[in-house]
C-alpha cells in the first residue's frame, strides 16, 4: 500500500499510534485497497475560532473542532470534550476508534468526535455557557439528528449537553430533542445514560470472568483507576454484587485498604471533597505501588496512555478491563500480549461501548419521542454488551488473535464490507 503523507493538523502521536494500528489490522484481515486508503483519515474534519467575552469583560478566543470520520452506517455519533489539551490530532483519533466501537457493537452510527480546547474547572457557569452556545452555532450546519449526534466526554455533562441541544433548537424554530444525547431526563435524555459506560464495563468484566471461571465474590479484588461516571460506577456495582475493591484512584490520588473500600462512602466523599487526599478509611499510596497490587480485576478508566511498559511489567490481575479510552500504550500492549497472555484484556472499544449504545438508545428514543423503562435499557444494553463480546471472544479463539485484534478486526470488517456495498460516490 502507498502511504500518504498526512495532513500537518493530523502529525499526533495519538492519531498516529490509531493510524498505525488500523494499517497494522488492515493487513492482518487483507481489507480491500481502496477501503484502507479511505479509511485511514477522517472524511470531515473542522476547526473553528470562538470568540468569548469574559466575566471580567475582556474577549478571550478559544478554538474548537469536530471531526467526522465515517458515516457509512449511519449517521456520526461521538462526544465533546473540554480540556486544555484538545486538537484536531487527538480528536480524529477518538473519532477513528468511535467508527468501530459502533460497528463493533452493531449500531447504525458512524464515528465523530469533538471538543473546545478550554480548562472548564477554571471557567465560570456563565463562561461555560457561552462557550458552549457559541461552539454549536460554529458547527451547527454540520450536527443534526441525521448527520452527527454529539454526547458528553471529559470536561462536559449534561448541562453542556442541554445548552447545545437548546442552541441548536434555537437555530431551527423548534426543540430538537435527538440533535445531541447525554442530555438531562426533563429535556429528553435517557435513563440510565449517566451509568451506561460503567454499566456496560461490569458486563464485560462478568463474561471475562465467566470465561475464566473466576468468580465475582468476596474474594475477587478489584482495584479501579479512575472514580468518575466510568470507574466510579463500575466500582459501585462490583461492590454491589460482593466484590472486594480494594484499592480507588482519582486524580489527587489513590487510596488502598486491604480489607476492602466502601465504594458507596468513598464516593460519597469524593462529591463532597472533590478529592480523595484526605480520606481517612484507606492508605495513600502512589501510582506504581497501585500498579503492583495483587487483585484479581483492573479496571483503567481514568485517560489515555496511563499503563506504560514499565507499569505493565509490574501488574497483578488476572483480568484488565479498559473502560478509558486508549489507557494502554502500544509498549505495553506489545509486552502484555507477547509475555503475560495469562491476563485476559477486555480491550477499550469493546469494554466502553456501553456509553455509545445507551446513547444510540436516547437518539432512538428521541427520534421517536417515546421513551423506554430503566429496567428496559439495562436489558437491552446486556443483551447488546454480551453479543458483541462472544463474537469477539469466537473470533479471539477461531483466529488465535488477541483480544483487541479480534474487535478491531470485527469492527474494520463491518465498515469495509458496508462501504464496498455502498460503492464509491460520484
Amino acid at each position: 500500500m502507498t502511504v500518504q503523507n498526512l495532513p500537518p493538523e493530523l502529525n499526533h502521536p495519538f492519531f498516529k499510534k490509531v493510524q498505525k494500528q488500523f494499517d497494522s489490522i488492515s493487513g492482518l484481515i487483507s481489507l480491500d485497497h481502496n477501503i484502507r486508503t479511505r479509511l485511514r483519515q477522517p472524511y470531515r474534519m473542522f476547526s473553528v475560532s470562538i470568540p468569548i467575552r469574559l466575566d471580567n469583560g475582556q474577549v478571550r478566543l478559544f478554538h474548537g473542532y469536530r471531526v467526522h470520520h465515517n458515516d457509512t452506517l449511519g449517521p456520526c455519533k461521538g462526544g465533546t470534550r473540554f480540556s486544555p489539551d484538545v486538537s484536531v490530532g487527538e480528536v480524529s483519533a477518538l473519532a477513528m476508534l468511535m467508527t468501530w466501537k459502533c460497528a463493533l457493537v452493531g449500531l447504525p452510527l458512524g464515528g465523530s468526535k469533538g471538543g473546545v480546547a478550554c480548562d472548564p474547572y477554571i471557567r465560570s457557569r456563565n463562561e461555560l455557557q457561552r462557550i458552549t452556545r457559541r461552539y454549536t452555532s460554529e458547527i451547527i450546519n454540520f450536527i443534526g439528528p441525521e448527520i452527527d449526534s454529539p454526547g458528553p466526554d471529559m470536561g462536559t455533562d449534561e448541562q453542556v449537553m442541554a445548552w447545545m441541544m437548546d442552541t441548536y433548537s434555537r437555530h431551527k424554530g423548534g426543540t430538537v430533542n435527538s440533535v445531541v444525547t447525554g442530555k438531562p431526563i426533563a429535556i429528553g435524555g435517557s435513563l440510565c445514560r449517566r451509568d451506561a459506560t460503567g454499566m456496560g464495563v461490569v458486563f464485560t468484566i462478568e463474561e471475562a470472568a465467566s470465561k475464566l471461571k473466576l468468580k465475582l465474590d468476596k474474594d475477587c479484588r478489584v482495584i479501579v483507576q479512575g472514580s468518575g461516571n466510568v470507574g466510579g460506577v463500575a466500582a459501585r456495582i462490583l461492590h454491589s454484587i460482593g466484590c472486594k475493591v480494594v484499592a480507588m484512584n482519582d486524580i489527587s490520588g489513590t487510596i488502598y485498604n486491604e480489607k476492602g473500600l466502601d465504594v458507596n462512602d468513598v464516593l460519597d466523599y469524593l462529591q463532597e471533597h472533590r478529592t480523595l487526599a484526605n480520606y481517612s478509611k484507606g492508605e495513600l499510596i502512589n501510582k506504581e505501588t497501585f500498579f503492583s497490587l495483587d487483585c484479581e480485576v483492573l479496571i483503567l478508566a481514568a485517560t489515555e496512555n496511563q499503563l506504560t511498559l514499565d507499569l505493565a511489567k509490574k501488574i497483578k490481575c488476572r483480568i484488565i478491563a479498559e473502560g478509558a479510552n486508549s489507557p494502554t500504550t502500544q509498549d505495553a500492549d506489545d509486552f502484555l500480549s507477547k509475555e503475560r497472555p495469562d491476563i485476559f484484556i477486555i480491550p477499550d472499544i469493546l469494554c466502553n461501548a456501553g456509553g455509545v449504545t445507551v446513547s444510540y438508545f436516547e437518539w432512538v428514543q428521541g427520534l421517536q419521542n417515546f421513551f423506554w423503562s430503566e429496567h428496559e435499557i439495562r436489558e437491552k444494553l446486556k443483551q447488546i454488551m454480551t453479543k458483541a463480546f462472544n463474537e469477539i471472544y469466537r473470533t479471539a479463539q477461531k483466529k488465535e488473535f488477541p483480544m483487541r485484534t479480534a474487535a478491531l478486526a470485527t469492527g474494520i470488517e463491518k465498515v469495509g464490507s458496508a462501504m464496498l456495498l455502498r460503492g464509491l460516490f460520484p
